[in-house]
């Protein structure tokens, strides 16, 4: 298994510059950027607005903006994976291509491509399940703050489970139907979490968490087709 993710990593590194994928890059980031963007504005134009209406003074209406782009810089540092995420499932159809075109050409001939409805049903799933889960462990990630270690491992534990689904579904929903995507699911657990905790090594890591979103795409792909050969 552990030889199966080195070489599914090195691989996906290998092919990180192919123009498909540099395409797909480029929107996940630019689409992930615009929406924190997006959100720093409206955080922005909310503060100043009620700080205009209750009368605060010039200067505090600009301390209010100021601290709520401080809150949006903030929660895209802490959701960046999620969001990043959930703009790969829209995208990732293309880099899974990009990855069959050059080493499954057989797989490629027989995929069906899941469209712009499921691709972006998959990523808000993505986006829900990483925000349902992940509040529902916060009690714990405080409790073992005080240990200095439990908390990453916990994340790590949950975000890994987490994303070892969505990115293996990505690949899975192209050749296999529903049911039998449940079925896959079940038998390729460890597998998956395995992949999962590499990407999410990735996510914490700067620059290469841009990164992060493509090459657990093209992870999920060799080993999805590797598991079958």
């Amino acid at each position: 298994m552990v030889a199966r993710m080195i070489r599914a990593f090195t691989l996906s590194l290998g092919q990180l510059f192919d123009p498909a994928i540099l395409k797909v890059l480029a929107k996940v980031i630019a689409l992930t950027l615009a929406l924190f963007i997006g959100l720093g504005i409206a955080l922005w134009w909310a503060a100043y607005t009620l700080a205009i209406h209750y009368g605060w003074a010039a200067e505090a209406s600009g301390w209010a903006a100021a601290a709520a782009v401080m809150v949006a810089l903030i929660a895209g540092w802490l959701l960046f994976r999620v969001v990043a995420i959930a703009v790969m499932g829209i995208f990732a159809d293309a880099v899974v291509e990009a990855v069959e075109r050059r080493y499954y050409p057989g797989a490629m001939a027989s995929a069906k491509a899941p469209g712009l409805a499921r691709s972006v049903h998959m990523g808000l799933a993505s986006a829900g399940r990483a925000l349902l889960f992940n509040l529902i462990a916060l009690p714990v990630y405080l409790a073992l703050l005080v240990t200095g270690v439990g908390t990453v491992a916990v994340f790590a534990v949950v975000n890994a489970l987490l994303l070892g689904r969505d990115l293996g579904e990505m690949v899975a929903v192209r050749h296999l139907p529903a049911a039998a995507i449940r079925e896959w699911l079940g038998m390729t657990r460890a597998s998956r979490f395995l992949l999962g905790l590499v990407v999410t090594g990735l996510f914490v890591v700067p620059v290469a968490n841009l990164f992060a979103p493509i090459l657990g795409a093209a992870m999920a792909t060799h080993l999805f087709h590797g598991r079958k050969s």
